[in-house]
């Protein structure tokens, strides 16, 4: 026969006391505490890496940009002016002169070595008074994450412009 608790009653409820964990709870509840920390801290470490990685690339592509400019100068590849086209269609002038890198003309880079992409939603202001796009880190590959899967790589891009002008470029790409 089981031992009855004289504190009990029907009307009173015992008293709540926390359950302590047995000896293997504690050890598998700081085992889950270290496995999400070690998950924590590798999805941190990944992130770092993947950032780190995507700047250099963007350093690589930027320096390669810089050098065909030096040679586009060099040979006189005339630079124009860039519009900004609306997604709904029209377009908008820009502050900008440079080359487009895509045939449809959604790319580009200026004169500085920035890179641009010129589509966006444009209202009747911005078609009437002109817009300036924010520049982005340049890409190796142009259109890379694109939904029309037209990826080309920013060097073939660059060499459509000017054909041949990495081997009269100033410097070695690699």
């Amino acid at each position: 026969m089981a031992h009855a608790n004289p504190d009990f009653s029907p009307t009173r409820p015992a008293a709540a006391v926390p359950d302590a964990p047995s000896d293997g709870e504690c050890a598998t509840g700081a085992q889950d505490t270290d496995w999400v920390q070690r998950r924590r801290d590798a999805a941190v470490e990944r992130a770092r890496m993947l950032q780190a990685r995507q700047a250099a690339e963007h350093r690589r592509a930027a320096r390669i940009v810089s050098l065909f400019i030096a040679v586009a100068e060099a040979e006189g590849l005339e630079a124009v002016p860039l519009r900004v086209r609306g997604y709904g269609g029209g377009s908008a002038r820009t502050p900008l002169t440079g080359w487009y890198l895509r045939q449809d003309q959604s790319v580009a880079i200026d004169t500085a070595g920035r890179f641009y992409i010129l589509t966006r939603p444009l209202g009747v202001r911005d078609r009437l008074l002109g817009v300036t796009p924010t520049d982005e880190p340049v890409p190796m590959t142009i259109g890379e994450g694109g939904r029309d899967g037209d990826i080309v790589p920013l060097r073939t891009a660059l060499d459509r412009l000017l054909p041949g002008w990495e081997e009269r470029s100033p410097e070695p790409l690699v």
